[in-house]
């Protein structure tokens, strides 16, 4: 899948081969991009989250256009705010910056939680970031820097309000 601090949709990502590389445009990536939202979704619903000590607001993103929109359009993003996409199952996932004009760091995180990679992201970088692993069940956009500034690092694991990512949103314990 492709996101933008959101996505392309998911069949996209089922019809074409992700790779850093930029491919060949096909009609498939053609009519999707024909699609890409035209401006900036409404505040989503919010969870609490702690990474360690810190504690940060993030918007949940789960619906197939929630994912494909992202932060797209938004125009800043608060200290202390991100958006967690919960993606639709366990995968190498692939976040772009299309319509994107802050900066932004991601972290992307496995099935239980555990952030297992952290990359800065560049406002309207239309090139891939893929995650080295194929175990990648959540991804959290936050500003820029946020991480490090926090000493957020990866093998943190992350909690919410209502318990671990995967109790509160793939309903496991």
């Amino acid at each position: 899948m492709r996101f933008c601090g959101s996505a392309l949709l998911a069949a996209m990502s089922l019809s074409l081969g992700i790779s850093c590389d930029k491919p060949a445009v096909t009609p498939a990536q053609a009519q999707a991009t024909n699609q890409l939202p035209n401006r900036a979704q409404p505040k989503l619903p919010t969870v609490k989250l702690w990474l360690g000590s810190q504690e940060i607001l993030a918007e949940v993103a789960r619906a197939p256009q929630q994912l494909q929109t992202g932060m797209m359009f938004r125009t800043n993003v608060a200290e202390s705010e991100g958006m967690l996409f919960v993606l639709p199952y366990t995968q190498q996932a692939s976040f772009w910056m299309k319509n994107c004009l802050v900066p932004l760091s991601i972290g992307y995180i496995d099935p239980e939680g555990t952030i297992q990679e952290i990359h800065d992201l560049a406002p309207n970088n239309t090139n891939t970031v893929l995650s080295a692993s194929a175990n990648i069940r959540f991804a959290l956009e936050v500003s820029q820097g946020w991480f490090d500034r926090n000493r957020v690092v990866t093998g943190m694991v992350i909690r919410t309000e209502r318990g671990s990512l995967p109790e509160t949103f793939l309903g496991r314990r």
